[in-house]
Parts: structure tokens; sequence; C-alpha cells
């Protein structure tokens, strides 16, 4: 058993999400080959050795910067006839999920989404994937002899287990049709923790009862190192950017702590965050929904419980 991991990057830096991919890729058993396209720094490539890989290919032809879905299946499917690779292992994200829909097409591959633990193979080959926006599970068989596995967010740890290995340079001839699509402009966002990637997401709702109140949310969050985060109400208001929103319609986020203040809980944003490991609301409303489903709730008023709490972590550092 051969395995590929499609590593995804950020302004030259592998992505956390693909680091855990590369663990649980390890974790396997096969021998493991990551692959990287585009603009990515060398020593990010070199490290991913201390995770588990054996051999890095980077395609650093500056057109995959983009991020063209049909592009990068093309290098990938190349990958993985030239590497002999049984499976393809990438982040469930939303430049990984429709690159590995697109891969498993092309090359008749099984396909499973949303992956949550390693596969058990002891009657063939079953993963477990989250399905209804994290409410329940499905195991699923994987039966054709190609796979492809889109790894969620925070099922795997991303652990050292070796050294730095050397990068090999791959080239892939590509065609104008693998860049028929364009991309004519987009919008990052910016902050010193982006959604996708934090560990931590400081969020706010409704109670908060005006942008100009956020101060006491953004120097909690930075305190915590994390993310600021807002209900759909909010960024429909104007309140904050819209890619602050977090939901079902917004972005879908899993980190290790969701701290909820002001929000009351509506079934489209608990559809956002039920991901995550732990949740904390924090609402003077002690019949607010949230409470039902988190781990730890304060009934109290924001403007009074958020400072003092900020404060606490503070003196605790």
């Amino acid at each position: 058993m051969s395995i590929l991991v499609f590593v995804e990057s950020a302004e030259g830096q592998i992505k956390k999400t693909s680091l855990e991919a590369v663990s649980y890729a390890h974790a396997m058993g096969g021998p493991v080959t990551a692959i990287a396209l585009g603009t990515v720094d060398k020593a990010e490539l070199e490290a991913l050795g201390k995770y588990g890989v054996q051999k890095v290919l980077h395609a650093a032809d500056d057109k995959l910067n983009q991020g063209i879905i049909q592009a990068y299946a093309a290098v990938l499917e190349k990958a993985l006839q030239d590497e002999g690779a049984d499976i393809l292992v990438l982040a469930n994200s939303s430049l990984g999920t429709p690159v590995a829909a697109r891969v498993a097409a092309k090359i008749g591959a099984s396909l499973a989404t949303n992956v949550t633990e390693l596969p058990d193979t002891s009657a063939g080959f079953v993963v477990k994937r989250s399905i209804y926006t994290g409410k329940a599970f499905a195991n699923v068989a994987l039966q054709k002899a190609k796979k492809v596995i889109a790894l969620k967010k925070n099922a795997a740890e991303a652990k050292e287990v070796g050294s730095t290995v050397s990068v090999t340079p791959y080239t892939v001839s590509l065609s104008d049709a693998d860049f028929a699509v364009k991309i004519l402009s987009s919008e990052k966002a910016t902050g010193e923790v982006l959604l996708p990637e934090a560990n931590i997401v400081v969020s706010g709702g409704r109670g908060m009862k005006g942008p100009e109140h956020w101060g006491i949310l953004e120097e909690l969050a930075k305190t915590l190192h994390a993310a600021t985060g807002c209900s759909k109400p909010v960024s429909d208001m104007g309140w904050r950017p819209h890619h602050e929103h977090v939901g079902q319609t917004g972005v879908k986020v899993a980190p290790q702590l969701y701290i909820a203040v002001g929000i009351s809980g509506a079934i489209q944003h608990l559809a956002g965050v039920n991901s995550s490991k732990y949740i904390v609301v924090i609402n003077k409303d002690a019949d607010a929904p949230f409470f039902k489903a988190a781990d730890y709730g304060i009934v109290g008023d924001a403007f009074d419980v958020v400072p003092k709490l900020t404060a606490a972590l503070k003196a605790a550092k």
C-alpha cells in the first residue's frame, strides 16, 4: 500500500490540516510521498519528513499558485501514476474536497470525504466519515483498488515522528484545457489568525449590541491567540466582515475551543461549529438554545463576563 498526500499551502507555508493528513497517512502504515503545488518554502517542504514522509515532490510551476481545480487534479493524477500510489490522502477543505472528487472521477477511485478515523482493514477497507453536518457518522466501504480520502480537520494529530527529507522537483506538462477556468480576482481574509486554520475561535452575535462593542472580543481573541468570528445576522447587518460569518452558509470551523458570546444558537449556526472539540457559551439568556450544545456555559452579561475572563487569562500567563 503506497500513499500520496497532497499538501496545501498559503503564503508559502504548509497548512496545519495538511500536516494532519500527512500524519494520518503515516499512521496507515504504507510508504508516504507528499506533493506540493505552486510556490512553497523549501524548508517547509523538507520539514514534512518530520511527520512521516519518505519523499517530497514539488511541482513549482507558478501557474499552480492560483488553485485551479482542473490543473491540480491533472497533476495529482499523474503523480499517483508515477509513484504507483494506491491511495490519495488530502485535507477536507474548500480546495481539497473538489480536487479529491475530480481525481477520483478521473482515475475511477472510491472516494470518502469528511473522514474522521483510520481505516478498518480487518474485512476490506472501511472508513468512518462525518455526515449531516456532524450530527451522525457513516461507515463506508471503499471497494475499488484506488482510493481517495479527504480527512476532516482535527481528525488526526500532527505528530513529529522523523526527520527532514530532501525535496524532488516534479514537472508535469499541463495543457491549456487544464487552465480553462480563470480566477479573475480573489479576496483574502486578513488577521493574525484565520478562521479555517484556527485552534481557538471567539465569536459574537447580536447580543454584542453593535460593532462598536467588538473590542472586548478582539482583546479576548488576542489573549488566546484565537481567530474572531460572528453569527450570520451580525455579518448581514455589516457589523463584521462576511468572511467572519460562521455557520452552515458561512465558514464551517472545527477548532479545539469555540467561544460563543451573545449568540442564541440557531440551528444554522450550530451546523457550522458542532465539530468543535469544546464549546463555551456566554449569554445572559439562560434559555438560549446554544446552552444545550455547550460543554461549558456562563449565564451573564457579556460586557461584564468577557473583560473579567480576559483579565483572568492574562493573569494566568
